[in-house]
Parts: C-alpha cells; sequence; structure tokens
C-alpha cells in the first residue's frame, strides 16, 4: 500500500555532507510524522530526527548542529541534510513514516535504507 525508498547515501571523508531523501509513495492520503533512524554495526537501531505533519522537529544530541530534516509535502519527500560528518555518524540509514491512508486509517512503514559510510 505504501512504498518509502530512500537515496543519498554513500562514502564520505569526515567534515563532509550528504543529502538523504525518503521518498513515499502508494495510496497515501497524507504523510505524518516521518523519523530517520540509523544502525550501526553491533548496536541498536536509534532515532537520529524526526518531524511531525507541521514541521515541528526534533533531533538526537549527537547530531544536533549539524543535521537537518526538512519535507517536501507536495512531494511527499523528507530530507535529511547531515553536515559536518564524524566516522560514528557511519551506519545504514532508514526513514520511518506514519501515512494516512485515508481519515480514518494509517499504518506505519519503514524504508529499505541507505549506507553512510564515513571515512577517510
Amino acid at each position: 500500500q505504501v512504498q518509502l525508498v530512500e537515496s543519498g547515501g554513500g562514502l564520505v571523508q569526515p567534515g563532509g555532507s550528504l543529502r538523504l531523501s525518503c521518498a513515499a509513495s502508494g495510496s497515501i492520503f497524507r504523510v505524518n510524522t516521518v523519523g530517520w533512524y540509523r544502525q550501526a554495526p553491533g548496536k541498536q537501531r536509534e532515532l537520529v530526527a524526526a518531524i511531525t505533519s507541521g514541521s515541528i522537529t526534533n533531533y538526537a544530541d549527537s547530531v544536533k548542529g549539524r543535521f537537518t530534516i526538512a519535507r517536501d509535502n507536495t512531494k511527499n519527500t523528507v530530507y535529511l541534510q547531515m553536515n559536518s560528518l564524524k566516522p560514528e555518524d557511519t551506519a545504514v540509514y532508514y526513514c520511518n513514516a506514519d501515512v494516512a491512508l485515508s481519515s480514518r486509517s494509517s499504518v506505519n512503514a519503514w524504508g529499505q535504507g541507505t549506507q553512510v559510510t564515513v571515512s577517510s
């Protein structure tokens, strides 16, 4: 019913930048809260940043001041701009979204993930 596709990952040097995109498609009435999560090898998945349908944002302490989450509702797409990247930001990044299929039903969906590697 709903698909989330992440893109924009890759290999970047410390101090560099990447912009991730999460595009939602399918039978969408409205995309509500969207979160970016990451999971490094041997670690639990953690919330990096989230944005509500009203564009209220919150960030993990480890990325505050470096990452910015934003959304384009006309494209059902959420972005994660990542600046001043550090080796510890290396992980698979996933987006998660609460998507309303109608005024009375919704689903929660995950994307397939995109690898971000920060290394010299």
